[in-house]
């Protein structure tokens, strides 16, 4: 459960009233997308009418406004609807949290056209210094990256795409890394052989293809065989 000092207030003006929560800054995108954890998310589970001073609101009248007395759904209706209330120095944290994401997401997702390798991060984020991009702290990742994209392809050359990468796994290397490939990227085809090998063809972000690359030989050693696929 996050501490009641770590939280940050979620307001909602309803039919003349205030109703307030106290939600960990960190969830509430997700809790925006309708899934809530009430002993995590929330930290007392409770609304107010004034979160700091500790003043609660009613149950008939959170019933009579929401049409429910569950917190998980009136939790979640006032993230929703309602507004986050942030000091500077909350807002200065979850902006830089939330940079620091679009940039991983772009550099694990992207190459740059002209050399077919990935950008470093470094680079990723010196763009966006020069582009001016602001970050929304309560936009999600996804939302931005597109917009992030937007504005530094004039500075930096960039593009999505999708490698295909074919696996085959012989011995005990299956067991080694065959959760690693699903986490890694999507399946599209996988059958076993003969001999009893593991073959498949997994498409992968082109970003992290080096990445996931290094890992087979890595974890496998000489029991895998990888190949680029076009």
């Amino acid at each position: 459960m996050v501490k009641v000092e770590d939280a940050v207030v979620a307001r909602l003006e309803l039919s003349g009233h205030r109703f307030e929560i106290l939600v960990d800054p960190d969830a509430t995108d997700r809790i925006r997308t309708g899934s809530i954890d009430i002993n995590e998310d929330l930290a007392i589970d409770q609304v107010f009418k004034d979160a700091r001073k500790g003043d609660r609101a009613g149950e008939e009248l959170v019933k009579e406004v929401f049409k429910t007395n569950d917190i998980s759904k009136v939790a979640i209706e006032i993230v929703k609807r309602g507004q986050i209330q942030l000091t500077t120095e909350q807002r200065h944290a979850m902006q830089e949290k939330k940079r620091k994401q679009i940039i991983d997401t772009i550099a694990r997702e992207s190459i740059n056209p002209q050399t077919n390798s990935p950008h470093p991060p470094a680079r990723i984020a010196q763009a966006m210094e020069d582009a001016k991009v602001h970050v929304d702290p309560f936009k999600s990742v996804d939302e931005q990256v597109q917009i992030v994209l937007k504005a530094i392809r004039p500075i930096l050359p960039i593009r999505f795409e999708k490698s295909r990468i074919a696996v085959k796994l012989v011995g005990d290397s299956y067991g080694k890394i065959y959760g690693d490939l699903v986490r890694s990227g999507y399946i599209i085809k996988e059958e076993w052989g003969k001999d009893g090998s593991w073959m498949g063809i997994l498409e992968v972000p082109s970003g992290m293809r080096g990445d996931i690359i290094d890992m087979i030989g890595r974890k496998a050693k000489d029991q895998a065989e990888v190949k680029i696929l076009k």
